[in-house]
């Protein structure tokens, strides 16, 4: 049998740590509100959030690779979650993020949180490349994007049932755009 060892990654300001049951709260009302238009919700069905959370934190025991929770060091409140993913049907590991309160919005938080986690699954997971599934309309997430120095990659293949005229899939590269 073969262990996994949940990494804990650290910034100035935050923690990124893997999904806790503690967490699921927090995690539901994100994804029944507006803010999770762009991941496919809002999500109101008590067995799909919990499907979602658990799908989400699975991820760590199937691929050896998951969401973080962004969690706030200076007083511990998980504020998003962020990270690589890559559900069964994906054509290739996708990063994403999600900051779950308006709040927390334009502080930075998700560029500081991708940034060590991009050095993570480049160096760490020895990845050479991954994508982010980005709305066209999402325009602060194609803003972080771009800050990442990621670059829109008009061949790369969207995930089945996506149309690819209505997302802009976003190229990630090892050592920048």
């Amino acid at each position: 049998m073969s262990t996994i060892t949940l990494p804990r990654l650290e910034t100035e300001r935050l923690i990124l740590r893997t999904p806790r049951i503690e967490d699921f709260d927090d995690f539901a009302d994100f994804l029944s509100s507006q803010r999770a238009e762009f991941i496919g919700g809002p999500f109101t069905d008590a067995m799909m959030l919990s499907r979602t959370f658990g799908h989400a934190t699975g991820m760590w025991l199937l691929r050896g690779f998951g969401t973080f929770i962004i969690e706030r060091k200076s007083d511990g409140v998980a504020i998003g979650h962020c990270g690589p993913w890559m559900p069964m049907h994906w054509p290739e590991p996708e990063l994403g993020w999600c900051i779950w309160r308006a709040d927390d919005e334009g502080k930075g938080y998700v560029t500081e949180a991708m940034n060590e986690i991009l050095t993570w699954v480049f160096d760490g997971l020895g990845w050479e490349t991954a994508v982010s599934y980005i709305a066209p309309e999402n325009h602060r997430s194609a803003a972080v994007a771009g800050r990442l120095g990621a670059v829109i990659d008009p061949a790369a293949p969207v995930p089945p049932g996506d149309d690819p005229h209505e997302i802009h899939v976003y190229r990630h590269a090892k050592g920048g755009a």
